[in-house]
């Protein structure tokens, strides 16, 4: 049976905008103008020529079939948000920068970048803005090393396929030398193709090519960078960049960690910072569960403020679904309490629909009776229950990979279709004594309506 609800936090600080990570290449023509707009977030956009449209759907059909999704799909009504906030936002300042990128307006590029970067704004999903734009602007050449890696896995590439975008972007940089933005979006250019190289193979079965050039690609994002240290420790996007490149290269766990303790004190609302810094401190990336434990009840005292208890659960989230001893060794009452946090302090539902899949899926797919794995996945009962009024079909998705971002996705239609049907199941399984007594559970702003069905 599911957990009956705890009581609900006292929020800590007020709630602030987040977002979800799906790469999105794709060039979309922007709009010339927008409207003005309240919000810090809405200006931004605005100045960048951005609308910021959301879209909305009620329905809990397939897009490919009229037949229901599940069996109780008829007696469910929740409205569904095929393009969330973060979607959107994410797609138009990929967009833009792109754009930037292949018109070479490159000093529009850093002049954006560095604005956005030190507004510290982020995006409904919780990814700063400035991470978007820097990852539109490389997207072209960072995706055709991987589509081409993808197709010849074992075979060698020609040197243009691999080696053409990135050395394009090398010339260009002569003449931006100086400017630090500049140099981040080349350096995070060559992080990313060092782990197109490197894939998912586990390191002592790669190849002395693929871990020849991982490396190389990796030691020229350090050179990169270095010049601009001390401009690290004011700039979250290049504070950022440093963890992904001490990541990349195995630093330390002292390392790893004192970076990330910059980051955090520089952007301690940046949650997607805390998620990647327990991967890092995992055992199979050269930390320890001790470390883990450790660095997550630190980041937790020094983000109290912020989150709560929830920065202990964000920077075990990821950890402790990938690494049964991880699990073995989380506070499993601190980590809940981090949850109901994290709903106090955001409660708007792109977090919601990422916590309740987390719980439901990723979790509660997992094989195994260990009790801490059984009592966070039935957190999905009072998240579902008593929160959740929409749903994110690509959230669900995305859950249901372990938040891969290495998960290739062949058709984004039904990729969304698979994340609406495991959505769909999880929310049945919660109302399962309604559900068969044929009653219809209707999503509504204030929370699930129960009613005689039609």
């Amino acid at each position: 049976m599911p957990k009956p609800p705890r009581p609900a936090p006292t929020a800590r600080t007020q709630p602030h905008s987040a977002l979800q990570d799906e790469p999105q290449a794709a060039f979309k023509a922007l709009p010339a103008a927008a409207r003005p707009a309240a919000s810090l977030l809405q200006q931004t956009l605005a100045r960048l020529g951005l609308t910021g449209k959301r879209t909305m759907t009620t329905t809990t059909k397939s897009p490919a079939t009229a037949k229901p999704l599940t069996p109780d799909a008829d007696l469910l009504d929740i409205p569904v948000r095929d393009q969330s906030p973060e979607d959107v936002t994410a797609r138009e300042l990929r967009g833009r920068g792109l754009f930037l990128a292949r018109q070479d307006r490159w000093a529009e590029l850093a002049s954006e970048l560095r604005a956005l970067d030190q507004s510290g704004e982020l995006s409904p999903g919780g990814t700063p803005l400035a991470d978007h734009l820097a990852y539109g602007a490389r997207s072209d050449v960072v995706l055709a090393v991987e589509e081409a890696l993808a197709d010849h896995p074992s075979a060698r590439t020609s040197d243009t396929a691999l080696l053409g975008g990135v050395m394009a972007l090398e010339a260009m940089r002569q003449e931006f030398r100086s400017d630090p933005y500049i140099n981040l979006v080349l350096a995070q250019a060559h992080i990313d193709i060092g782990w197109a190289w490197r894939g998912t193979a586990a390191p002592e079965t790669l190849s002395k090519l693929h871990r020849h050039r991982c490396a190389a690609h990796l030691d020229r994002a350090a050179k990169l960078l270095e010049p601009f240290a001390p401009v690290t420790r004011v700039s979250p996007a290049l504070a950022a960049a440093h963890c992904a490149l001490l990541a990349g290269r195995q630093g330390s766990p002292a390392e790893i960690a004192s970076a990330h303790t910059a980051l955090v004190g520089l952007d301690p609302r940046n949650f997607r910072a805390l998620r990647a810094l327990g991967l890092n401190l995992l055992p199979m990336r050269g930390g320890s569960h001790d470390t883990l434990e450790l660095e997550a009840r630190r980041v937790a005292a020094r983000t109290e403020t912020t989150w709560g208890a929830g920065g202990y659960t964000w920077v075990c989230f990821d950890a402790i679904a990938q690494d049964p001893g991880a699990m073995a060794r989380v506070d499993v009452d601190f980590f809940i309490d981090g949850l109901e946090d994290i709903v106090a302090i955001r409660p708007d539902q792109g977090t919601i629909n990422l916590l309740a899949a987390y719980c439901a899926v990723t979790l509660g797919r997992q094989q195994g009776g260990d009790d801490a794995r059984a009592e966070i996945a039935d957190c999905a009962g009072w998240l579902i229950r008593d929160h959740l009024t929409e749903l994110h079909p690509m959230i669900w998705a995305h859950a249901a990979e372990g938040f891969d971002n290495n998960a290739r996705v062949g058709s984004a239609r039904r990729f969304a279709a698979r994340g609406r049907a495991d959505a769909l199941r999880a929310i049945a399984d919660q109302f399962r004594d309604d559900l068969d007594r044929g009653l219809r559970i209707t999503f509504t702003p204030d929370g699930p309506v129960i009613a005689q069905g039609a």
